[in-house]
């Protein structure tokens, strides 16, 4: 995404540089704190501890811009939760001192899901700017801290070229592109419980490319988060909602 960088940076995209630079630094403490946390808890607890953003999305949001949680965010909520903790603890999850890196790590997705959206709808934002500093960031954050560990001698497998290509161009870029131009239309709360659908489809693809099987939990909480995502959408909310800024075309 550089040329689009150079292209499109001018002196009016100071406020993009710094918005990206937030957002990366954001995005990689999500990073950095899950990959520590995995060295000292389990797999599932991590992921479903990630997972609680669903629940510190609106409620950051409520206490630090005083967004309303209408009734049909709070019901999502209660599902997605409910869904999270069968599907990634399989009924039960087991804590110890590694699990509060990973609840870090749900804390920083979420401020990184309210500032996304906040920073994307505001007036002369630009999209594919916002986009290339956060990333970037994230690239000079991660260089950094590897550098004081990696080995010294790098050394390169030809056949992860693909999965490097996989990872970086769709699993990255796009994605983030596609979450920064989206939330200038959805709420954090909404686009939070839209995150929770990551297991999901997570299980979905070891189903049919590894034959792996869930558990009766499993599916119960698969049908629970997205019962919670369909609630939020359907559900008619009695609270007042704060307008919301009109997106802006891209420049």
């Amino acid at each position: 995404m550089l040329p689009w960088f150079f292209l499109r940076l001018n002196i009016f995209n100071v406020s993009a540089l710094i918005n990206g630079t937030v957002l990366g630094t954001l995005l990689f403490g999500a990073y950095g704190f899950q990959t520590v946390g995995l060295k000292y808890t389990s797999a599932s607890n991590t992921a479903f501890l990630t997972g609680l953003n669903v629940v510190f999305v609106p409620v950051f949001d409520a206490l630090f811009f005083r967004a309303p949680i209408g009734r049909s965010i709070k019901w999502g909520v209660f599902f997605a939760l409910a869904g999270l903790f069968l599907l990634c603890g399989n009924g039960g999850l087991s804590f110890n001192s590694g699990d509060l890196l990973g609840a870090i790590c749900g804390a920083c997705v979420a401020l990184h899901v309210i500032f996304t959206g906040r920073f994307a709808r505001k007036a002369g934002s630009d999209i594919y700017l916002l986009t290339t500093v956060q990333l970037a960031t994230v690239g000079l954050w991660s260089l950094a801290c590897a550098g004081r560990n990696a080995p010294k001698a790098f050394v390169w497998y030809p056949e992860l070229f693909w999965t490097l290509v996989i990872c970086v161009v769709i699993a990255t870029v796009f994605a983030f592109l596609v979450q920064t131009s989206m939330q200038r239309y959805i709420s954090p709360s909404h686009t939070a419980l839209i995150f929770c659908t990551e297991p999901v489809f997570g299980a979905a693809y070891a189903y049919f490319a590894a034959g792996e099987r869930l558990g009766s939990y499993g599916y119960l909480g698969a049908v629970l988060i997205l019962v919670g995502m369909i609630v939020s959408e359907l559900l008619p909310d009695e609270t007042p909602s704060v307008p919301e800024l009109a997106a802006v075309p891209d420049a």
